[in-house]
């Protein structure tokens, strides 16, 4: 099961409301640190702007949540966007939505519906994903066992192979699920009749964008 969904990249829209200029920011982030300069750059490039509403959701459990109205009336922005990205389970994603007023008020409802309905389009943008763990291994095994071995990915999804380098033995880089790892190990060790190396196993996180 996936630890929670984030955004594949960065991205930009823009959306008019009532003659006011919307423009959706959203990037995938790991702390406050880097939430706080893409706020700040943000900010920077739209300094004429009549406000840029910042939040962010940082953490596996949404541990790090925090919003601003940015000038806009108490709850009617921020928050409404963060509680937008908890209710769909998104973390570790910082988002700006800046606006140019075009001289109509929106009022209470009005507004939350902008803001969250620019921020979604904007992380529709940037591309939801699930956010999971894998098994990454470094394996040493001969020409021969590795033909066996390859000959097999079109058939099983055990493991898969995102490296490989050719020189006296194949170097290959494996990856694989925790749940798969035992049959990952004994599949190579049948395989290549036990003469293979496996080193520098690490756990690492990748990102599976959601169809």
């Amino acid at each position: 099961m996936p630890l929670y969904k984030s955004v594949l990249k960065g991205a930009i829209v823009e959306m008019e409301v009532e003659r006011s200029r919307f423009i959706g920011h959203v990037r995938p982030v790991d702390s406050k640190e880097e939430a706080d300069l893409f706020i700040a750059d943000v900010k920077h490039n739209h300094k004429t702007a009549t406000h840029n509403v910042p939040a962010f959701v940082i953490g596996d459990n949404f541990q790090l949540q925090w919003a601003s109205d940015d000038g806009e009336p108490q709850g009617t922005s921020g928050a409404p966007i963060v509680n937008m990205l908890v209710k769909e389970g998104i973390t570790n994603v910082a988002v700006v939505i800046t606006r140019y007023f075009g001289g109509i008020k929106l009022g209470t409802g009005g507004l939350v519906r902008a803001y969250t309905g620019c921020a979604k389009m904007a992380l529709e943008r940037a591309g939801i994903c699930f956010v999971d763990e894998v098994i990454i291994s470094d394996i040493k095994i001969g020409y021969s066992e590795f033909n066996r071995l390859e000959s097999l990915m079109d058939k099983d999804d055990t493991f898969r192979i995102i490296n490989k380098e050719y020189a006296e033995i194949v170097k290959m880089t494996i990856e694989y699920t925790q749940e798969n790892a035992e049959k990952a190990k004994e599949m190579i060790s049948n395989y290549s009749k036990g003469a293979y190396t496996m080193e520098n196993t690490r756990i690492e996180l990748r990102n599976i964008p959601i169809l």
